[in-house]
């Protein structure tokens, strides 16, 4: 998308953020936003990974840079366009149209959207912990075209979401007979002290996957965007595979604890049907005594509300403040796929100036099993209006 298209985008945003109280009388609720997040890392091999993948290179990029349009007609009709300009092109994010409202179903999107598998891919990057998510992401399918569902009960204790998905590029384009994919999202909060913000949260979620070429590929770098990818099964010829995920999350006052495991099994007769899987660990702590916030309704974590905010006409506070840190680890080795195992330790320091800027640095720590190590400091400052 050139600059000029993309100043047009930007102005239409506007236009539509000074027509919002006239589109609210007409029986349309229109909102606009967007995120910037703008990182820089330094990052070092040793000498056997720099004899593997060459050297590494320090670097800076816009991690995300979206600009959104959403919004709800006549209370039950709904959508999103969210374009994503970080890596010079306007990629689709979530472009949909919804029904709201629906009995036992809930909500029904059509469009480009998230898959709903797994805790973490579901936590908008907004409100992630660290710069990037777990190894656990090289399985999980994120966003591609479909059709979905998604509705809560018991009073938001429980949730399910299921859709019907093409693997698609970064337009939302797909062709071919044989590519369906079945994901379905269960979750539920079995214990809650709501005035406080605590809470446990376990969930699974479940994906089919039949790729239209009869082939799967998984690899993945270390927890950095700028990295190499350490770690690759190459194509194995498949007739499809299976994505089982479970999800542990809990709340203790200022402590957020979180895991996941997620394993894919793989229909490759040929290959023996291998499978390979992914877990993570992590837990941090508010130094300021704030909790993370938890969204009921998705099943999935929220905007961290600092108890000051930083340096305001009001009070000159400190903002929030947290550790944290996560262990990862990934193994892509069975049954004559030699992909390679791969752990990493992400220590970070975030700082919350108020709940829409963030400041956070992250130290990584990756090891290659049986061939080196690398470490790395990452640095994001981040918006979202």
């Amino acid at each position: 998308m050139n600059h000029k298209t993309l100043l047009t985008l930007i102005a239409a945003c506007a236009i539509v953020g000074a027509n919002t109280s006239a589109a609210m009388a007409a029986d349309k609720e229109i909102k606009y936003g967007g995120r910037i997040q703008s990182d820089w890392t330094t990052v070092e091999g040793d000498d056997a990974l720099n004899a593997a993948f060459s050297d590494f290179e320090d670097g800076t990029e816009f991690r995300r840079a979206r600009l959104f349009v959403s919004g709800t007609l006549y209370q039950h009709v709904s959508f999103k366009a969210q374009y994503d300009f970080a890596g010079g092109d306007a990629e689709f994010k979530d472009v949909f149209i919804g029904l709201d409202g629906i009995p036992v179903v809930g909500h029904l999107h059509v469009g480009h959207f998230k898959e709903p598998f797994g805790l973490e891919e579901l936590t908008s990057s907004k409100y992630i912990t660290f710069l990037e998510r777990s190894l656990t992401s090289a399985f999980v399918p994120s966003r591609n075209s479909g059709i979905g569902m998604h509705n809560s009960f018991a009073h938001e204790h429980v949730t399910f979401s299921a859709g019907v998905f093409r693997n698609t590029d970064n337009f939302g384009e797909s062709t071919g007979d044989h590519d369906r994919n079945f994901t379905a999202r269960a979750t539920a909060v079995p214990w809650q002290d709501a005035e406080n913000g605590n809470l446990v949260h376990i969930g699974a979620a479940f994906s089919h996957r039949r790729p239209n070429d009869s082939e799967v590929s998984y690899s993945q770098r270390p927890s950095v965007h700028l990295a190499p990818k350490f770690v690759s099964t190459g194509d194995i010829a498949a007739d499809a595979a299976n994505l089982v995920g479970g999800e542990f999350a809990a709340v203790i006052g200022p402590v957020p604890i979180q895991t996941e495991y997620i394993r894919v099994f793989c229909d490759a007769e040929e290959m023996g049907d291998p499978d390979f899987g992914a877990f993570y660990v992590q837990a941090g702590v508010f130094l300021t005594g704030e909790h993370r916030k938890y969204d009921a309704s998705d099943g999935a974590f929220g905007r961290t509300k600092p108890r000051s905010n930083f340096f305001t006409d009001d009070a000159k506070g400190t903002g929030a403040w947290e550790i944290a840190a996560r262990y990862s680890k990934i193994d892509l080795d069975d049954k004559g796929t030699n992909g390679g195992t791969m752990e990493d330790l992400t220590l970070a320091l975030n700082w919350y100036l108020n709940p829409y800027t963030r400041v956070m640095l992250n130290y990584v720590h990756a090891a290659l099993l049986g061939v080196g190590n690398a470490d790395a400091l990452l640095a994001r400052v981040q918006v979202d209006f």
